[in-house]
């Protein structure tokens, strides 16, 4: 007996339908497979830059160089990929003591400079702009990490004071088609790396004094909303971070010599120790972004490790 024409469209309609749910399932075990494996693919630390007084704020550029921010020797470095322990000492009258650095799609590089208490920009021809160097009549504190937003828009620290009693630290938000700068959050203590998640948006501060990573809810305007703890990590303090395009948190742990892998859901996934007990910074590099880079400050050195998972980046054009 053969189907009507309805039956046999509702046959073809729950067919359709088993197979898609088939599929968002066996992509869900595989997502879930592959994080629970362990995210390095080597155990071993390679040293790719020496020589530094408090290295900071490595930058990719998205082809073949890393930069780094010499915190106290008032210079930055140019690491290129494919050379071990090789690098191009870069000075300029007109940055005093960078931190953070970012490198955009047009391959400007965007810098907390705390010497200066500004927000720099500087292009591919070596010409330095600032984009914002105050609040209010007041010059920042010390600006020390920064992070892009999908719309090309930015995320920065401001700390002052070090204390678990001293909430005096800032994060602002700056405006790259108005020029308007926001004060996103205050009352922090000592307000350090900057990330935004791949999966739910929000922003990840290390609140480095109080030894604890904090996520906010971002609104349209740049504002921040929903302040939360996302994980307290004891022993020392949280400094740069970065995300996989899992959503896993990397958190190198200043003092205790600790690079922690931190899943979504705050659950510690993987750590390893780092060449020396004060890792400050890292930035997933290489043309597959398979490599994670770690400035270290008790060594004043810059290392490299190799890793399973591809680091998520946001690179737009300012």
């Amino acid at each position: 007996m053969r189907n009507k024409p309805a039956d046999l469209k509702m046959c073809l309609y729950y067919k359709k339908y088993v197979k898609t749910i088939f599929s968002v399932l066996t992509a869900l075990f595989l997502l879930f497979s592959c994080n629970q494996q362990n995210p390095f693919g080597d155990t071993q630390w390679t040293l790719v830059g020496k020589g530094f007084s408090f290295p900071e704020g490595p930058a990719w550029d998205g082809k073949n160089i890393l930069y780094v921010s010499n915190c106290y020797g008032d210079w930055m470095a140019k690491i290129t990929a494919d050379n071990v322990d090789t690098l191009r000492i870069v000075s300029d009258s007109s940055f005093k003591q960078t931190n953070g650095l970012i490198v955009d799609g047009q391959g400007n590089i965007l810098a907390c400079d705390f010497g200066l208490g500004a927000i720099l920009k500087i292009t591919p021809d070596g010409l330095v702009e600032r984009l914002t160097s105050g609040f209010n009549g007041q010059r920042f504190n010390r600006p020390n990490d920064l992070v892009l937003t999908e719309k090309g828009h930015l995320y920065f620290s401001d700390p002052k004071s070090y204390g678990k009693d001293k909430a005096d630290g800032r994060l602002f938000y700056f405006n790259f088609s108005t020029s308007q700068l926001t004060l996103a959050a205050d009352s922090l203590c000592f307000p350090n790396g900057l990330a935004i998640s791949p999966l739910d948006g929000k922003l990840y501060v290390s609140e480095s004094a109080r030894e604890r990573v904090l996520r906010f809810t971002r609104l349209e305007d740049g504002a921040l909303t929903d302040k939360e703890v996302f994980i307290e990590l004891p022993g020392g303090d949280p400094d740069g971070l970065d995300f996989d395009v899992y959503g896993n948190l990397y958190v190198p742990h200043f003092g205790s010599g600790t690079l922690f892998v931190i899943a979504s859901d705050g659950k510690i996934i993987q750590k390893i120790q780092t060449p020396g007990k004060k890792p400050s910074n890292i930035e997933f590099g290489g043309k597959d972004l398979k490599t994670l880079y770690l400035t270290e400050d008790e060594t004043n050195g810059v290392y490299k490790i190799k890793v399973n998972r591809k680091g998520f980046k946001i690179m737009t054009i300012q």
